[in-house]
């Protein structure tokens, strides 16, 4: 197939495009620089100059590929309705991807028991996630109006990425921050849990939801859960601080990660990929996250082996 893809300079959004590749799909990726393009270029990606405010230029790009990817920006409300006005009636596939932070709650690091899967009614409580469930609902809609229109949301996703972008946002920030103060952190007492996955089962999943996924459906991509302290401990004893840890203020991580760290470091994000499983017998086999913390890619990179 010949597919169009939004992000595929970035983490979640390479490493699909390289998979996608690797399965002989012709790929092409929205970029804005040249620097951009010429990382494409040298992948075997076929670069369209252009951002995601660039409307005009995504529709045509929707409207003369088989099949699309969103993995740029889960919040952008103008690139989706683009998409879906260009598809519409095409029955052409759309894979949107948000994210499973859209169930969580500002906890201050306190362990939240509810846990979800694609057929939980989810009713977001953040600003953010408001407008991404908003988002997702327009995706969902379009499966009425003749597009194959599916929703991904990732879980917590660690490991090595295929394309150039090589690391996610969530665990590296950790890390660094753990760096800066010499001692693992989590916000609050880090009861708060979330699940995780590896990218390699993320781009396993997309493959396969791309294949015969089911018009008008939501899949979750996680493989177990983890609570950030866990996390924090990991971190800690993989850059030599003995597995020690402290809580950090939500003040403290907000100044150093924005208003998004109480989402990302604070809540819970607990899902599960019911879904994914049963219907697409997608089947994650990746090393677990404290293992690839501890012992793996993370290590690797930011303790040097």
């Amino acid at each position: 197939m010949k597919i169009f893809m939004t992000g595929a300079t970035g983490y979640i959004g390479g490493s699909v495009a390289v998979k996608l590749l690797g399965l002989g799909h012709d790929i092409t990726g929205l970029v804005r620089s040249e620097t951009g393009a010429a990382e494409l270029r040298a992948l075997g990606i076929h670069p369209i100059r252009g951002s995601l405010d660039d409307l005009d230029v995504i529709s045509q790009a929707a409207r003369e590929a088989d099949a699309v990817v969103d993995a740029a920006e889960a919040n952008h409300e103008g690139v989706v309705a683009a998409i879906v006005d260009a598809l519409r009636g095409s029955g052409k596939a759309f894979l949107h991807t948000s994210g499973s932070g859209i169930v969580a709650t500002r906890a201050d690091g306190r362990l939240v028991e509810a846990v979800y899967d694609e057929f939980t009614p989810v009713v977001p409580t953040l600003p953010r996630m408001q407008q991404r469930a908003a988002i997702d609902q327009v995706v969902f809609d379009a499966a009425r109006d003749g597009v194959r229109a599916i929703v991904i949301r990732p879980s917590m996703i660690y490991g090595g990425g295929h394309g150039p972008r090589k690391e996610s946002f969530q665990v590296p920030a950790l890390i660094e921050a753990a760096k800066a103060q010499g001692i693992g952190l989590h916000i609050g007492p880090g009861e708060n849990r979330w699940a995780n996955v590896h990218i390699d089962d993320v781009v396993d999943l997309y493959a396969r939801v791309l294949e015969r996924g089911t018009a008008g459906a939501l899949y979750y991509a996680e493989n177990g859960e983890d609570s950030l302290k866990a996390i924090a401990e990991a971190i800690s004893r993989m850059l030599g601080f003995g597995g020690k840890t402290r809580e950090w203020l939500p003040e403290e991580a907000e100044a150093a990660q924005g208003v998004k760290a109480h989402t990302s470091f604070g809540s819970n994000s607990r899902v599960r990929a019911r879904r994914s499983r049963e219907e697409l017998g997608w089947q994650p086999t990746g090393p677990s996250l404290l293992h690839d913390i501890e012992s793996g890619w993370y290590r690797k990179v930011h303790r040097g082996g």
